[in-house]
């Protein structure tokens, strides 16, 4: 289903997510998903669920960002989500996905080194 941009901007929400990641705010970060959120990390080779789990994932990066960190190279609509290439917490070029539910909240990503097609579930 296309996102309709008449209940929220996933452009906005995304540059908010990495506002937060940027500043290192897990709780936050947090905010921005919905409780059962899924993440597929090729990068890392792992997939998490759920709040806790991602609060795991992301902890430690924040922990450990460095100053290109989180900064924005492009940012797309494409199909029902956003593609986004931006720096990882350790300033390497990442490609993520971000599927979102009909009240703005964060339901899938998936990140990369390539391909922006959203996986359907």
């Amino acid at each position: 289903m296309p996102i309709s941009r008449t209940d929220f901007d996933p452009l906005a929400t995304v540059v908010d997510w990495l506002d937060a990641c940027r500043a290192g705010e897990l709780s936050a970060l947090l905010a921005f998903y919905d409780d059962h959120a899924t993440l597929e990390c090729e990068c890392e080779n792992v997939s998490v669920h759920g709040r806790s789990a991602l609060a795991a994932y992301w902890y430690p990066k924040l922990e450990t960002v460095v100053h290109s960190a989180f900064s924005l190279d492009e940012m797309t609509l494409v199909g029902d989500g956003v593609c986004v290439d931006y720096r990882s917490y350790d300033g390497n070029p990442v490609r993520i996905t971000f599927r979102f539910s009909e009240a703005g909240k964060i339901i899938y990503m998936s990140c990369g080194t390539t391909g922006c097609g959203i996986k359907t579930r």
